[in-house]
């Protein structure tokens, strides 16, 4: 499956963005779907994902009750709805698939897409 990341961009504390992951080769929902971030000079951690399924998860500690993910199995396509910014979100945020259940670690990821930018000012 290839994985293309989009929607990233330049916005203010406060704004929304909503990030698009959108899947090519493969129908997306045979797949773990997960949203990871990286700051300068941090390592990639994990956002969100949605399972199979269709169950998701959040890292409840940075983003949950700000941050949902979703998926149209017409479009083949995860989302990442991103609300109330904050300038510690900013980040590349990438897009990933997996085989497995439920994984939080980007090594238990199989397949990535290139990262989206996205800047929070304050």
């Amino acid at each position: 499956v290839q994985l293309q990341a989009s929607g990233g961009g330049l916005v203010q504390s406060g704004d929304s963005l909503r990030l698009t992951c959108a899947a090519s080769g493969r129908t997306i929902r045979e797949f773990l779907v997960g949203w990871f971030r990286q700051a300068p000079g941090k390592e990639r951690e994990f956002v969100a994902s949605i399972s199979r399924g269709g169950g998701t998860a959040l890292d409840a500690d940075s983003v949950k009750g700000r941050f949902t993910i979703s998926r149209d199995n017409a479009k083949n396509t995860v989302y990442l709805q991103m609300n109330s910014l904050k300038p510690e979100d900013t980040a590349v945020y990438f897009c990933a698939a997996g085989r497995r259940a439920l994984a939080t670690m980007p090594d238990q990821y199989d397949y990535w897409g290139q990262g989206t930018e996205v800047t929070v000012s304050s």
